[in-house]
């Protein structure tokens, strides 16, 4: 075996020297433990992106390795924590002592949470997509979290033109009858043709990103998917049955949304949160009427904050 090995980090290049803003890895997969408030602890399957500035013009490049043992060491003898994710970006820069001053980490896993069914009660899981996000930079440490919820919406357009095919139905049907029974209405409503037309929905995502005040001391991800399903009202379910499945159609049919209403109700939910100090929001539609997308995209508007674009 070689008594030394050659380390190319440490020698001259003759590449033109300059500091560079970010340098390390992405899709690096890993097994995690997350906690969340108010979850028991729970395995992930994450895919990480890890990265230092490189401050130091001369240098040749950092030491990805360090960043990698650093987030191996957190797979296997911790859980991601917002205080342990705090710690891996100061050991991140402390591991690059006068290499870098800034430091970036982000988690991308599936969140698997039981949802209860509208009326039956059954339960199955639902997978959440998760980003967790950790920068310092300018000596300051910030934390993000983002969620994508699916629900449902339907057109107020398409409902209110259902309804006026429904009414014409029943002119149509009715016309040459002076006195109209309740019980005559009430069959004719139960059939296809007192139906004639419904209003088309679709399945749709909204994307919430929050910054996290330094008074949140857990990971919300379970307080911010109950807080946009609840806003919306219509989000996708797990188990159903067909009492389920009703009230599921009441729910959209009393909760008529174009993006627009959609991204509204989640800014005014989102505001009335203190642990927030900043969010992000896009409302995707997708459309069952047309070829391409609706889509709203909203901030708080604090200064200095999330951009829409």
């Amino acid at each position: 075996m070689p008594t030394s090995m050659p380390d190319i980090a440490n020698q001259s290049s003759a590449q033109t020297e300059g500091i560079l803003d970010w340098v390390g890895m992405s899709e690096i997969e890993i097994p995690l433990m997350i906690t969340a408030k108010g979850e028991p602890e729970r395995p992930v399957s994450a895919k990480v992106e890890a990265f230092v500035n490189l401050m130091q013009a001369t240098a040749k490049g950092i030491h990805m390795s360090r960043l990698y043992l650093l987030l191996d060491q957190l797979s296997t003898q911790g859980s991601l924590t917002k205080s342990s994710l705090l710690e891996l970006l100061d050991n991140f820069i402390s591991s690059h002592e006068e290499l870098s001053d800034k430091a970036f980490v982000k988690f991308n896993f599936d969140y698997h949470m039981r949802r209860k069914s509208l009326i039956s009660g059954k339960q199955g899981w639902k997978a959440y997509p998760i980003e967790i996000k950790g920068y310092f930079v300018e000596g300051e440490a910030t934390i993000e979290m983002k969620v994508d919820v699916p629900y449902s919406s339907t057109c107020p357009c398409s409902a209110a033109l259902a309804r006026q095919l429904i009414q014409k139905s029943f002119n149509t049907k009715f016309a040459e009858q002076e006195f109209v029974s309740q019980q005559e209405v009430h069959k004719w409503l139960g059939t296809t043709e007192g139906i004639v037309a419904t209003p088309h929905s679709q399945r749709s995502i909204a994307e919430i990103r929050v910054k996290l005040t330094t008074e949140v001391e857990e990971f919300p991800i379970g307080d911010l998917v109950d807080l946009i399903e609840q806003a919306l009202q219509t989000p996708v379910q797990a188990a159903v049955k067909r009492e389920d499945e009703q009230e599921f159609a009441r729910l959209n049919g009393q909760n008529l949304m174009f993006c627009e209403d959609a991204g509204r109700r989640l800014k005014h939910a989102l505001n009335l949160i203190p642990g927030y100090s900043d969010f992000w929001i896009r409302v995707n539609h997708y459309e069952s009427l047309h070829a391409h997308d609706a889509v709203s995209v909203s901030t708080k508007g604090v200064e200095n904050g999330y951009k829409a674009y």
